[in-house]
């Protein structure tokens, strides 16, 4: 009956809908939605370790892991994003193939998709090893020293001490690192990725109705938005450490 509804109201010279009605196009969309979504999750997941594990390099004696970092973060927190994803892409990426059998030419050995994980995830976390980095800092160092005294090591002093304390710590400024790159994964569209934006630029491109799926767009990525807003904000609600929050 929906789908009935808003086909009629194109018939009567209304807006055009067609994501509603039209099957291909209802489709392509929730195509759209499910790519969005894993590239989000896995970039959301990988930006995270990346973070843990650049923090933790920063935080080591040994100069030239610090280095290494302090480059890759000033790379890409200095570069912007869609140009990273373009070297990847085409730069690297057409380095990265894999030889054809039988005389037939190569191919890419990541596809566009893996790509743009790739370079969201280096994106995002090298502002996450700065976000971690910063909590770390805020541990109490006789924190750090009691752990030591009681025989950790430094990485397990790091994974089992130090660590929890610096994501609570880093929780507000993580949240919002990580709701900007959920709403960056659009850029994926430069490279063909079939996200939210992809999607909809192929159906009002057949369908003619930019100013419907502009809206369906929004209030899609507002949905998308919202939602991980709210399970974050419940995370760094339930994660808070006295003193540091006041919720």
């Amino acid at each position: 009956m929906i789908a009935d509804w808003f086909k009629q109201l194109y018939d009567a010279g209304g807006p055009n809908f067609s994501v509603f009605y039209d099957r291909v196009d209802g489709l392509t969309y929730l195509k759209g939605i499910q790519v969005t979504l894993q590239l989000s999750a896995t970039c959301i997941v990988l930006s995270v370790l990346i973070g843990v594990a650049g923090a933790w390099l920063q935080s080591l004696r040994l100069p030239a892991p610090r280095w290494l970092v302090a480059a890759y973060v000033n790379f890409f927190r200095n570069t912007p994003p869609l140009a990273q994803m373009y070297f990847l892409y085409f730069g690297v990426g057409s380095v990265m193939i894999m030889a054809g059998g039988g005389g037939a030419a190569g191919r890419p050995m990541l596809d566009n998709f893996d790509w743009a994980v790739i370079s969201m995830s280096l994106f995002a976390g090298a502002f996450n090893t700065e976000i971690f980095r910063a909590g770390i800092e805020a541990v109490p160092k006789a924190t750090v020293e009691a752990a030591e005294a009681l025989g950790y090591s430094p990485l397990k002093a790091y994974i089992h001490v130090v660590l929890p304390l610096a994501l609570r710590i880093s929780l507000p400024a993580l949240n919002n690192n990580l709701v900007t790159l959920v709403k960056g994964t659009t850029v994926a569209y430069a490279i063909g990725v079939p996200e939210l934006l992809t999607a909809s630029s192929t159906i009002w491109g057949a369908s003619v109705n930019i100013p419907e799926m502009m809206s369906v767009l929004l209030v899609t990525f507002l949905a998308i938005v919202g939602g991980l807003v709210f399970l974050l904000h419940r995370l760094e609600h339930a994660l808070r450490i006295p003193g540091y929050s006041r919720s």
